[in-house]
């Protein structure tokens, strides 16, 4: 039979209708065609200021998460994603939208994964102003979702971080991670197959990629950084090089920290060398901050003491490129 309306056709509107306008009531600022942000007193004390942008997603993870029936951390990876990303530029996140792609409407999905968002946005002090919900029934397979964030940050030129000031002979300091965050998932659920039957399994995977912002932007008022590398996709080969000038390297000291236990469990199950572990994971260093030698202590002290804040590796004449020396 020829379906006679949308419903029929997979996509209900009713659905998602009631669920934002019950939004609507927590959120004011979610609504209508677009979102409103009023920028005044972000700007108050900037003589040059610069919006900065970025965009990211969760990926593969969100397949482990749907197998542990548990939503609740994967908006906390959405918005970490994107805002650390910001704040490699030295910009504070201002405002946040999240685009929600679904086979078929799920509200209480949706609610999941909104606290998860909401959480990380009042955690990295930013606004969440709008966003999208899709029903798209024939492209999504069964019951599958994807999300993507967005978000807007600001910076006074003057104090954006670009690398352009990194000189030979500055520190580089790791920041710890909370363990995978939200790169790798398809070697992750190659190595740990039976996170879809084993929800315990899935749930030791899902802990959130952590959000760095408060923190950095209250060290950086205090402490000039010269450069910020936040270690996703890539690891720190292929993320602390895209901010070194020309002319430099990094050299990186595996001695100086030990990779959280989850790393060594992956590369005992798949046949992962050293380099591509370090190529694919963060292993346990989830930003890194280049910084004058003199100022590496008051960074260390500055940073929360959980963080593990801790020397790394030194900035060497070169090519570019970042040396893991063992």
């Amino acid at each position: 039979m020829n379906p006679s309306s949308y419903r029929e056709a997979g996509v209900d509107i009713d659905a998602c209708d009631g669920w934002l306008e019950d939004l609507q009531k927590k959120a004011p600022a979610i609504g209508g065609f677009a979102g409103l942000f009023a920028i005044g007193d972000a700007l108050a004390g900037m003589t040059d200021p610069c919006i900065v942008s970025s965009t990211d997603g969760v990926g593969t993870k969100l397949m482990v998460a749907q197998a542990a029936g548990d939503l609740s951390t994967i908006g906390v990876d959405c918005v970490a994603m994107v805002v650390n990303d910001l704040l490699c530029m030295g910009a504070r996140p201002l405002l946040f939208l999240d685009y929600l792609a679904v086979e078929k409407f799920d509200r209480q999905q949706a609610d999941e994964i909104l606290k998860g968002i909401i959480a990380g946005c009042e955690e990295s002090g930013c606004s969440l102003v709008g966003g999208e919900t899709a029903e798209l029934p024939g492209l999504l397979a069964k019951g599958r979702f994807d999300i993507a964030g967005f978000a807007i940050g600001l910076v006074d030129r003057k104090r954006a971080i670009n690398g352009s000031s990194i000189q030979e002979g500055d520190c580089i300091i790791g920041l710890a991670s909370t363990g995978v965050h939200s790169n790798g998932f398809s070697l992750v659920r190659k190595a740990f197959p039976e996170f879809e039957s084993d929800a315990e399994v899935a749930r030791r995977l899902l802990t959130p990629t952590r959000l760095y912002v408060k923190p950095v932007m209250e060290m950086l008022a205090h402490v000039p950084i010269r450069g910020i590398a936040h270690i996703t996709g890539g690891g720190i080969p292929g993320n602390l090089s895209r901010v070194l000038p020309g002319g430099l390297d990094a050299h990186i000291d595996r001695a100086r920290w030990t990779p959280p236990a989850v790393f060594t469990e992956l590369q005992n199950r798949t046949s992962a060398t050293d380099e591509e572990m370090f190529r694919t994971f963060n292993m346990g260093i989830g930003l890194c901050l280049v910084c004058a030698p003199g100022d590496a202590p008051r960074i260390i002290d500055t940073l929360p003491h959980d963080w593990s804040a801790t020397e790394i590796g030194s900035v060497k004449s070169g090519s570019g490129i970042v040396t893991l020396i063992k």
